[in-house]
């Protein structure tokens, strides 16, 4: 028995050292959590009953060159009631008429909005939500109604605000116009203008607020005013024309439409300054509509196939190892180049040629073999003469996604003694249209080489916070003689050469087709043959405003696929168009018409002009309108009473009268 007592209190003993063990470590947790991390749980507690909540600042507006909205942000408002917060004297004294209020505006009876808010003051509730979504006008009107126009406290008001980005002019340009947005995951997303400069211009300041949780993912505010004013965004103004570009869009859009096409996109830019006046990028449905999708004019890079001839032929020409004159044999319209066949489009060849006929015809063979012939020792005279132009580099435009260019070089797993004779006809490399664009811009400009501009200026309401202006990345692209020759050519093409169907006497416009294969390296290529049109230009050719590229993929060889055919005639639409609805320059003709009677009466007004200083002349028998300039310019004042076709029949003072200094005059014209 004695052993068992022992032990039992050596357990009893064990126990309560233990239990004073976990004592003493209770205490301390206490001592340390309140002493030690009792500032970083306090702050946890207040972090989650208590935060300054963001207000969002309102995005700066995206404006054209005309001054029409682009984009625009449109704040929208949740309105709720915090149903608790209200003395009860104040409560009762304003409930009815701010259920008549809300009655009036929602057209639900007043007695439901009573009965609502009542059960949640009684249920305590803090939040019952009023309206949601409304806009700027509507929530002025709810800040009005009763007891909510005492504000947060002790009218119970809580406002969450909300901003939506619209676009006035709907699909038109959505993609250049672009946003800047995050998704779900937090990642931010920027595109076209809005992107490119949303960061630094156009997003603004966000102020704070102090708001405190009522209920999961339920915030009211604890005063009237922010802690902080949001700074509204800058307002971004583009080199965008809304009628340059609604030409542009529905141009393209047809065009993509008849040949059911898989995407396309149309540039049109101004010659001296670069600014891009109209860019569209349509892509096709699944349900056979298009839309912008993405920004292929400034993102997809891609065998430009014979538009790049221009290039390859002005550095021959540059380089002085041919002359527009110099004879090519073209054969038949097929050759082997290093074990490859190249065909010409044109069925039977077209036999000798000079270059200048060459470009004309587009003739693959031709650009092949000038190029081969005078460059395959030294391929390296080449390349550098095509990255004197920059043509292996991004242009650097302020939009976001840029494509990169591709030029191979000697060394390269893509170059092989094809690569010459290849690139001479756009095959093997890959540009984007706006940096294809950019170089024929430059042959418009007299060789001077401008950066494709987007943005004409930030401004804070009228005052301009920063201007964008022409920017020169090459003064002189090639020599005047060389530059002469390519643009003779580049006439000649429309008026003979591969472009002759798109000729018009009254029209004049200069430019390049290039009708390139896709997915060649496809199995199914010849059961079903893809291909890229394009047409690259500048209208009128004596003295260019504007250069144009457009582009079209895929179309339906069923109906047609070469550029002259599909991409030429948008060209040719959207430069006509313009012409037509936006004239480059305003002329009035003068009309050389000799009337005796006009005559007359200019010369008796004159007489009368300079004999009368201080003697009433005799009116009557003038135009009204005559009559008051002359009797004006006499310093006296004059009103007339104006019926009919406004001749003068009577007058107050008669003729040969004194007058006197602001003497007033009545004239009666009938």
């Amino acid at each position: 028995m004695a052993i068992n007592e022992k032990g039992i209190l050596n357990r009893l003993y064990f126990i309560a050292g233990c239990m004073f063990v976990f004592g003493i470590a209770v205490v301390f947790k206490l001592l340390s959590i309140q002493y030690l991390q009792g500032d970083k749980y306090r702050g946890l507690v207040e972090e989650r009953e208590v935060k300054d909540v963001a207000i969002p600042a309102n995005r700066g507006n995206v404006y054209s060159a005309n001054g029409n909205l682009l984009a625009t942000s449109v704040p929208k408002y949740d309105i709720a009631i915090d149903a608790v917060v209200s003395p009860t004297n104040k409560f009762e004294e304003f409930i009815k008429p701010l259920a008549d209020s809300l009655s009036n505006y929602t057209g639900k009876p007043s007695k439901s909005y009573e009965k609502l808010i009542r059960k949640a003051r009684a249920n305590k509730n803090q939040y019952l939500l009023l309206a949601k979504g409304i806009s700027y006008t509507d929530y002025i009107r709810f800040r009005n109604f009763p007891l909510l126009e005492l504000g947060a406290i002790p009218g119970g008001l809580i406002v969450n605000q909300k901003t939506k980005r619209e676009f006035p002019m709907g699909s038109i340009a959505r993609r250049t116009i672009g946003y800047d947005r995050s998704d779900d995951d937090g990642n931010v997303t920027r595109a076209g203008i809005d992107g490119a400069f949303g960061v630094k211009y156009l997003r603004g300041v966000d102020g704070k607020r102090l708001k405190q949780k009522i209920a999961k993912d339920k915030w009211k505010p604890l005063t009237d005013n922010n802690q902080v004013e949001p700074k509204d965004g800058y307002d971004v103004y583009t080199t965008i024309d809304v009628n340059i570009q609604d030409i542009a869009h529905h141009s393209l859009l047809g065009q993509l439409e008849y040949y059911e096409a898989e995407h396309g996109c149309a540039i049109v830019m101004d010659v001296k300054t670069g600014e891009i006046k109209a860019i569209s990028n349509l892509a096709k449905t699944k349900n056979g509509g298009y839309y912008e999708k993405r920004n292929y004019a400034v993102w997809e890079s891609h065998e430009p196939g014979s538009t790049f001839k221009v290039m390859a032929l002005m550095a021959a020409l540059e380089d002085k190892v041919i002359d527009t004159s110099t004879i090519v044999d073209t054969k038949k319209g097929v050759k082997i180049f290093y074990g490859k066949r190249i065909s010409d489009s044109h069925h039977g060849g077209y036999g000798k040629i000079s270059a200048a006929r060459a470009l004309e015809v587009s003739s693959n063979i031709g650009l092949a073999i000038l190029i081969d012939d005078n460059y395959s020792k030294d391929p390296k005279k080449f390349l550098k003469r095509l990255k004197k132009w920059n043509l292996h580099e991004p242009i650097g435009v302020s939009i976001v996604g840029e494509g990169k260019p591709f030029i191979p070089e000697p060394g390269h797993k893509n170059w092989s003694k094809n690569a010459l004779p290849s690139m001479a006809y756009g095959y093997g490399i890959s540009l984007t249209p706006l940096q294809t664009l950019t170089f024929y811009n430059a042959i418009a400009n007299d060789g001077e080489m401008v950066k494709p501009r987007f943005i004409k200026a930030v401004k804070e309401f009228d005052k301009q916070i920063e201007g964008f202006d022409k920017e020169v990345t090459n003064r002189e692209i090639c020599s005047y003689k060389t530059l002469n020759e390519v643009r003779d050519i580049l006439k000649n093409v429309v008026v003979r050469g591969t472009g002759k169907k798109l000729y018009s006497s009254s029209f004049s416009m200069a430019g390049k087709t290039g009708t390139a294969q896709t997915e060649y390296w496809m199995d199914d290529w010849k059961e079903n043959p893809r291909y890229i049109s394009s047409f690259v230009g500048y209208f009128p050719v004596d003295e260019p405003k504007y250069s144009c590229i457009v582009v079209i993929h895929k179309p339906s060889t069923k109906k047609g696929y070469y550029g002259a055919d599909v991409t030429g005639p948008v060209f040719k639409r959207i430069a006509q168009k313009i012409y037509t609805d936006t004239p480059i320059v305003d002329e009035i003709q003068l009309l050389d018409v000799k009337s005796p009677s006009t005559e007359k009466e200019y010369e008796d007004f004159y007489k009368k002009a300079q004999t009368y200083k201080t003697v009433m002349p005799n009116v009557v028998g003038l135009p009204a309108m005559d009559a008051l300039a002359l009797l004006e310019n006499m310093q006296v004042n004059v009103k007339v009473k104006l019926e009919g076709n406004g001749v003068v029949k009577k007058q107050s003072v008669n003729k040969n009268i004194k007058l006197k200094s602001n003497q007033v005059i009545v004239l009666n014209a009938l």
